[in-house]
């Protein structure tokens, strides 16, 4: 995860409230413009070191976000060249707070596996 979060963050952070965060904190809410002129409501979690992971949710109010408002955010967050994920739990670990709420996900320790590009289609 950046180590400094970019300024289109840090313009939309709720400073006030439940959910409030101080300039320069990883962790906190955001209400910022998507690429697609959406609102998206980003919650950010920061690195957690006591459980070991970094964690970014995103939703929309009327639909789920969609690839490109994903990669988006992923890069608000992240460097391009870091691996995040986007789980599929078993049905019994679902949490549902919001009907339109994705998440990504980076291991704080290790890398995280890639398959190889091949596998999913030959690269333009």
């Amino acid at each position: 995860m950046r180590t400094k979060l970019p300024e289109r963050l840090e313009y939309g952070r709720i400073r006030r409230g439940e959910y409030r965060s101080m300039t320069g904190d990883l962790h906190g809410a955001f209400e910022i413009v998507g690429p697609n002129g959406r609102d998206l409501v980003i919650l950010s979690s920061g690195s957690d070191s006591e459980h070991g992971w970094e964690h970014v949710s995103v939703s929309l109010k009327s639909r789920t976000p969609n690839w490109d408002e994903m990669c988006f955010v992923k890069n608000l967050f992240w460097d391009e060249d870091e691996v995040v994920i986007q789980y599929h739990p078993a049905r019994a670990e679902y949490v549902s707070h919001h009907p339109h709420c994705l998440h990504l996900w980076r291991p704080i320790d290790g890398e995280l596996p890639t398959p190889p590009s091949h596998l999913v289609g030959p690269k333009a």
